[in-house]
């Protein structure tokens, strides 16, 4: 069998493969694809996810530096006295200090996004509505 019959023999084994395979899976629950389904928001659960990373991003503002005072105290206290922990100590509390700042942004824009999306969604309900009110109110007019 020559190269470019094998090529062919496996580019076509291949390609019903996947065909077949892509046109059997089974749709996954609640995923995309098939039925009317339409992209809906509940306000409700996106304000308790907003809440929630609210919620979260204060008691980290509040607990998440709560060694941090010991801690550098006890770096610089190693140090003085020749300790190499204490500049590995430091170096962690740092990097600790580093990273939950990360997550203290990130819980904010979480809250926000969410505060703003669950607003936006809402002012978008209420011209909707007022559109098509005024919509059948013309209906009368003609």
């Amino acid at each position: 069998m020559s190269f470019e019959q094998e090529w062919s023999s496996v580019r076509s084994t291949a390609t019903a493969g996947v065909s077949t395979r892509l046109n059997q899976v089974a749709p996954e629950p609640g995923g995309g694809g098939g039925g009317n389904a339409d992209l809906s928001v509940d306000q409700d659960k996106l304000g308790a996810i907003g809440g929630a990373a609210y919620a979260l991003h204060g008691r980290l503002a509040k607990d998440g530096n709560h060694a941090r005072t010991n801690t550098t105290d006890a770096a610089t206290s190693l140090s003085s006295h020749g300790f190499a922990t204490g500049s590995a100590m430091s170096t962690v509390q740092e990097t600790w200090s580093s990273q939950l700042n990360t997550l203290l942004d990130a819980c904010a824009n979480i809250s926000n996004h969410l505060d703003y999306s669950a607003a936006s969604h809402a002012k978008e309900e209420a011209d909707i509505q007022a559109a098509l009110a005024a919509s059948k109110i013309n209906e009368y007019f003609k």
